[in-house]
């Protein structure tokens, strides 16, 4: 559960300063409308000591695609509808989207019902709960995916797949 707490403040401490950074690079993106070199650098000057002292603040941060991918890594699974898209886009201009992950696996168990109870090298641990009889032998990568519903299965090493829900 811990894992859980911290993972949501940490997409939420992201995500609010990239809120705050929209604003504070408009007024540097203003500045390259304005035609005279004096006033344009002027406005650059400006534009940039203000995004200075909030970064220096802590109020403004860069995100980088590498970090949203890997936040989105370790939440996936979780249900967390409050939190806005990061907002990157593909290639072809639309919305990414993040509904399947492939990770190694770093340990597999059962609990007293005889479910599955998969740990993975992120620290992620998946739950079974389905009635599938799942015989992993020596698994090395477990592969989840959003199924119906906001569900999820996973199949391990490329075998059947399985419901699962994500407990940590």
């Amino acid at each position: 559960m811990t894992r859980f707490l911290s993972a949501i403040a940490a997409i939420c401490l992201v995500s609010l300063p990239a809120i705050a950074e929209n604003a504070s690079t408009g007024d540097v993106y203003a500045c390259a409308e304005i035609t005279g070199n004096d006033e344009r650098l002027a406005c650059y000057d400006a534009a940039v000591g203000r995004l200075k002292a909030a970064e220096d603040a802590g109020e403004v941060t860069t995100v980088t695609r590498a970090q949203v991918e890997q936040a989105k890594r370790e939440t996936f699974g979780f249900s967390m509808p409050s939190l806005r898209s990061f907002g990157f886009k593909n290639d072809d201009g639309s919305q990414e989207k993040f509904d399947e992950v492939t990770l190694p696996v770093k340990s597999v168990s059962r609990d007293a019902a005889g479910k599955l109870r998969i740990t993975l090298e992120g620290g992620q641990v998946w739950v079974q709960n389905d009635g599938m009889r799942i015989r992993p032998k020596n698994p090395s990568e477990a592969r989840i995916y959003a199924a119906a519903l906001g569900s999820y299965k996973m199949k391990i090493d490329g075998g059947m797949a399985f419901r699962v829900r994500r407990e940590q």
